[in-house]
């Protein structure tokens, strides 16, 4: 078989495999979304190491609903799985910002900065205003009594 069509059938596998990656990313991305409650997250958990690189260790994902769990997944993966989960009870915004410098290029279009404290240490979320008004009001919207510890009895 001459050089040329290996060449040639080598680039065929090459581009199949490339649309299938993509066909497999966008059933994933409509099975995530089935129930409900996604939207655009980006995630920086790397926050204050070097703040000169204000663009650098963003990730984009889509962020779900899921319980008492926003859950976080990264855009180019094709696991089913969540890559990071937070428990609502565990987080909580201490501010919100604009993306500055390069990190507007690094973010979806028109995104919010929302900087988090969790147990693991701080962590910023980037998603658009909705969505910043979403995330707080699911934050605010516990259950009643969800933050309240009920005495021990002792028998």
């Amino acid at each position: 078989m001459p050089a040329w069509q290996w060449l040639l059938d080598s680039a065929g596998a090459v581009l199949l495999a490339v649309v299938g990656y993509g066909l497999l990313l966008v059933i994933r991305r409509r099975l995530i979304a089935r129930n409900g409650g996604t939207f655009e997250l980006s995630v920086r958990s790397r926050v204050g190491e070097n703040q000169s690189e204000a663009g650098r260790g963003w990730v984009l994902g889509l962020g779900r609903y899921h319980g008492e769990a926003l859950e976080w997944f990264r855009i180019f993966s094709p696991s089913p799985r969540p890559r990071r989960s937070w428990a609502r009870a565990h987080l909580e915004i201490t501010s919100q910002r604009e993306p500055s410098g390069p990190e507007a290029f690094a973010l979806y279009g028109g995104s919010r900065i929302v900087q988090c404290r969790t147990p693991a240490g701080p962590v910023e979320l980037a998603m658009s205003p909705s969505a910043v008004t979403g995330f707080s009001a699911w934050l605010e919207a516990a259950p009643p009594g969800a933050d309240w510890n009920p005495p021990r009895t002792s028998r």
